[in-house]
């Protein structure tokens, strides 16, 4: 990117999302990112034209391309876009097209074909991860079963699926002839110490297989495949250009790399990738389509309504889908991104739907529905749970944050493999012995959101039965077996190891959602409190607080419904969602009456984590990570002025510029080669220093070397010109060079003495790249989005450098 070597026919253009950036170990380095942010060029339509003419009347005037060049309008590997240019760009292409479609029947067709390609392109989007996530659960459901054993009837049935056509008892339906533990089939029984051993030695391998093959394909095909996704999806939708990050390689190999994760026991959900694997779907489906393919803005606005699909597809919850979008991961949503983004995540919900991964009916493994009305002063364990939710996520989000770090800046992110292996080895060893962790966490969080009925053979369910006082389907608060007991402290082992086994797995080389560990975590500990508040009631029904509304014999509290609103108050302790957290909860139960403790419970935890730490885990990854994100939910409120942030500073070299029409070829050039920046102002003159444009270098690079292509006459001391008209030069001068239509006349300008409120602000709500700083119509500086990135930080107390990226 560091484009100090110029030199001429040097330059290549790579323009595709496709391309692949190789990346050891997906480790990326960014010494040699380009100073400034680049800002787009003209349009795409507005190409260079070079007029080489001297004084001498004998014009050699050419216009030598009436295309626009290859490179210009396009953008270099982690740099930012241009909203303004981009969005005036599809303006200008719609008016063209609607202009046209007056004039032949042909023309209208092609209107409406443009008109309709959005809605295409989100059914095929839908479509597409909805296929993809049905796909990801009926492998993950398989492969997680097959480290506990193989199903005779055929090795690619599921444990569940195997038994369904078993002529077990409802009681000992999991242990239907048809299915074999790795111990039945090779010892020929189940039972004893030898059968445990080889059954934990079998689980292990599994797993380490599972995690080993990975993270070696990721290191191998696809760096970018690792980790949740969403933060550099958030980075991308805010405008920054990650080459390789929404690719096919990228897509492939993270949805074998997530069925293998998954189904290798690891403290991880498959929530926040599927979210990358359906902006992955949606980027390489723009390609389908020219107005998406061509202006990065427009397919942004793809790429919100393809995350929408993919939460809607990872719990079920189109609605949702588009609310954690919008509140979450978007940077720019008009309107019409919200009605498209409603269309993709129903199309994928209808499709996952369609294939009915789980065999139940619903979206996801651990849909419930409570029936049981909740009473006003169960609001106050509620809130507990809200507050243990936010100490949860902000004890996890700096833990994770400073073991990611040490990753970073220690030699243990030099060994990925090694680091997979040793938490898989750790995870599996101690999973095994305890049931609610050798299950899948999927299948932990169904069962602790799930309300006991009479036949349920779970522990958590073995209450003392008194079926004389049973009325209908609806079972009174009993008093607890054993079994329960036992159950409890199961959980609060299995509780103990997710907290700190999630810290250390979030962040490691193989993609790894937070979503489900969370809620896990969440409903653990919602569950436990649940059953607390359960037996209270039963042994103490004569209390104040009980007396009024829980008399004995009825069924009062349901320990499910305190899990589900644990998982809900940890996950947004963690993420500091809050509308979208509880559509999502809402639809996942299927019960409007559950809204307010949901409610309850986000908004304490997000306030208990806000008190702590400002930053939910996204945004502290952002930030780690050095990615120039600008957050817009953020307020600037220090009293700094432009002139401020502005560069040159004080005892730096004057501001590299371009003047109008007196500056040769050799002249441009050696600006280039002796910068790395990624455009130059354009003055009159240096000593007027008043503003013409901006042009970028990109720009200039592309259109000297086409001129000296495909332009007679053009050499070193050819002057290069941006005015409409060429300057008087004697008749004896070589041709000229006339850069007038690569040049941006309308670059935004502040003064020097503009708030940076006000300048953020800017930044923030237009997308700009750049600023230039003038001070009575006089060019004094530029500020780039680092600069305000490095100004946050530097008010923040924070190091200026961490942010890597320009």
């Amino acid at each position: 990117m560091e484009q100090k070597g110029y030199r001429r026919g040097s330059f290549q253009s790579s323009t595709s999302d496709e391309d692949m950036l190789e990346i050891a170990g997906a480790s990326l380095d960014f010494s040699s990112v380009v100073d400034d942010d680049p800002p787009l060029d003209r349009e795409m339509g507005g190409f260079s034209s070079y007029n080489g003419g001297g004084m001498n009347g004998t014009s050699t005037m050419m216009d030598f391309l009436e295309e626009p060049l290859p490179g210009v309008g396009t953008y270099e590997d982690f740099n930012t876009i241009d909203w303004v240019r981009e969005k005036s760009r599809d303006r200008d292409r719609h008016r063209e097209i609607t202009s046209r479609s007056k004039e032949s029947t042909w023309a209208l067709i092609h209107s409406v074909s443009d008109a309709f390609s959005g809605w295409l392109l989100m059914l095929l989007i839908g479509l597409l991860a909805g296929s993809l996530a049905g796909l990801i659960d009926i492998s993950a459901h398989w492969m997680t079963d097959l480290k506990e054993g193989v199903c005779l009837a055929g090795f690619w049935f599921n444990h569940e699926h195997c038994c369904w056509k078993s002529n077990t008892t409802f009681t000992d339906r999991d242990k239907c002839p048809e299915w074999k533990s790795w111990s039945q089939l090779f010892l020929g029984h189940g039972e004893g110490a030898f059968a445990y051993i080889l059954n934990y030695f079998m689980y292990v391998i599994w797993a380490l297989l599972f995690s080993l093959l990975a993270v070696l394909l990721v290191k191998g095909f696809a760096p970018y495949a690792c980790g949740s996704g969403i933060p550099e999806i958030k980075t991308i939708l805010s405008g920054f250009i990650i080459r390789g990050y929404l690719g096919k390689w990228t897509l492939i190999i993270k949805t074998i790399t997530l069925v293998l994760a998954v189904s290798s026991g690891l403290s991880l959900g498959k929530e926040g990738p599927l979210v990358h694997v359906a902006c992955c779907c949606g980027n390489i489906l723009c390609h389908l389509f020219t107005k998406y393919r061509k202006n990065e803005a427009k397919r942004r606005e793809v790429l919100s309504a393809a995350a929408a699909a993919g939460v809607s597809v990872a719990f079920g919850a189109p609605i949702g889908g588009v609310l954690f979008s919008l509140e979450e991961v978007s940077y720019y949503f008009p309107l019409k991104t919200l009605w498209r983004s409603f269309f993709a995540a129903l199309v994928a919900a209808f499709t996952l739907r369609s294939i009915n991964p789980f065999g139940n009916s619903r979206l996801v493994l651990f849909y419930v529905e409570f029936h049981m009305p909740w009473h006003l002063l169960e609001l106050v364990p509620f809130i507990l749970l809200g507050i243990f939710g936010g100490l949860w996520g902000a004890f996890f989000i700096r833990s994770n944050i400073a073991w990611c770090r040490r990753r970073k800046t220690t030699k243990l992110g030099k060994y990925p493999v090694l680091e997979v292996f040793v938490v898989t080895a750790i995870t599996a060893v101690l999973a095994f012995p305890n049931e609610y962790t050798r299950m899948s966490t999927s299948e932990l969080i169904s069962e602790l959101f799930n309300d006991c009925g009479i036949l349920d053979s779970s522990k958590l369910c073995e209450y003392v039965n008194d079926f004389n006082s049973t009325k209908g389907d609806d079972l009174p608060d009993r008093a607890a077996g054993p079994g329960v007991y036992t159950a409890m402290w199961k959980l609060a082992l299995a509780l103990i190891m997710k907290v700190f086994i999630t810290i250390f797995t979030f962040g490691m080389k193989v993609p790894s959602g937070l979503f489900i560990p969370s809620m896990a975590v969440g409903a653990i500990a919602g569950r436990l409190l649940g059953v607390a508040v359960e037996q209270l009631a039963y042994y103490h029904h004569d209390w104040a607080i009980f007396s009024g509304w829980c008399s004995q014999g009825a069924d009062c509290i349901t320990p499910g419904l305190y899990a589900m609103v644990g998982a809900a108050a940890c996950l947004g302790g963690v993420t500091r969602m809050t509308v979208s957290l509880v559509v999502i909860m809402f639809e996942l139960t299927g019960g409007l009456e559950y809204i307010v403790p949901l409610m309850a419970a986000a908004m304490t935890s997000k306030w208990v984590a806000d008190a702590i730490g400002r930053e939910g885990i996204y945004d502290a990854h952002i930030r780690l990570n050095g990615y120039p994100f600008l957050e817009a939910k953020e307020e600037f409120s220090h009293k700094t002025l432009a002139m401020d942030v502005m560069r040159p500073r004080r005892n730096d070299p004057p501001l590299t510029v371009i003047t109008q029409d007196s500056m040769s070829v050799e002249d441009v050039e050696t600006i280039i080669n002796d910068t790395t920046y990624s455009g130059y102002p354009v003055v009159v003159s240096r000593e007027s220093q008043r503003l013409v444009g901006f042009v970028l270098r990109r720009d200039l690079i592309i259109s000297i070397e086409n001129a000296r292509k495909k332009q007679d006459g053009i050499v070193s001391t050819s002057v290069i010109y941006f005015t409409d008209h060429s300057p008087p030069l004697p008749p004896s001068s070589p041709s000229m060079l006339k850069l007038r239509s690569i040049l941006d006349l309308s670059p935004f300008t502040v003064t020097d003495q503009t708030p940076m409120e006000i300048v953020v602000d800017i930044f923030r709500k237009l997308g700009l790249r750049q600023c230039l700083v003038t001070h009575n119509g006089k060019l004094l500086g530029i500020i780039t989005k680092k600069d305000v990135l490095k100004h946050i930080a530097q008010l923040a107390n924070q190091d200026p450098d961490s942010i890597l990226f320009n």
